[in-house]
């Protein structure tokens, strides 16, 4: 088991409507498809958390929006946690299994 908790986060309406807002194609984000997967740091209580989740959620949000659009003059101006909250639904999960045998790699480092 990692030391570490994962976070999913799937859009809601007001992130589909401002996807919705930069073009006309009619292509916007897969609710129910994949997303991307955070690692986190571990948490023990509901308190811990949220701590957590308001620690990450800047970088959380600006990486969701820059993975739709990557001109960030497009992006909503107020993104502050309760827009966060407003735009992401939230999935949290304290157990974090590795069965692979490699070791972890980060491939941005």
């Amino acid at each position: 088991m990692l030391n570490r908790a994962v976070l999913i986060v799937r859009p809601k309406q007001p992130y589909l409507d401002w996807a919705a807002s930069l073009d006309n194609s009619g292509i916007l984000p897969d609710v129910m498809g994949e997303q991307t997967v955070y690692l986190i740091p571990a948490y023990e209580t509901d308190d811990d958390a949220k701590e957590v989740l308001e620690m990450v959620f800047g970088e959380v949000f600006d990486n969701e929006l820059y993975g739709w659009h990557t001109d960030e003059t497009a992006w909503p101006r107020r993104r502050d946690f309760e827009t966060f909250l407003q735009w992401f639904s939230i999935e949290l999960h304290s157990v974090v299994e590795d069965l692979c045998g490699d070791d972890l790699i980060d491939d941005e480092s």
